[in-house]
């Protein structure tokens, strides 16, 4: 149940737990019984939760979309790929843009 700020007349203000349906309902003042109108005395805390949490779920939500790579080259670079030397292309490149693998899968349409 969360907490509520009231205002009592003759008391003052006052905070007591109370059920959300009970929000916009008056509450017994602690004091003197009277019923106390709810009152907003301060803001509400929106973000309670520790700063380390706080980052690493930032982190995580940017990393969802955007996910850090360590390569520093792209894919095929001799110095990333672990090999010291690069296999040859088996893609058959033709003038016109057309491309095709002649001995790997003859079957297969490129696109």
């Amino acid at each position: 149940m969360p907490y509520y700020d009231y205002l009592c007349d003759d008391c003052g203000p006052f905070t007591e737990f109370a059920t959300m349906a009970d929000f916009d309902k008056p509450c017994a003042c602690p004091t003197c019984a009277a019923p106390a109108k709810r009152a907003l005395l301060r803001a509400p805390l929106l973000a309670n939760m520790d700063g380390t949490r706080r980052t690493a779920f930032a982190t995580n939500e940017r990393a969802s979309h955007e996910p850090k790579s360590t390569r520093k080259h792209g894919p095929g670079c001799s110095c990333c790929s672990g090999g010291s030397k690069q296999r040859p292309s088996r893609t058959l490149h033709r003038p016109d843009g057309s491309k095709s693998f002649p001995s790997a899968r003859p079957w297969m349409i490129s696109h």
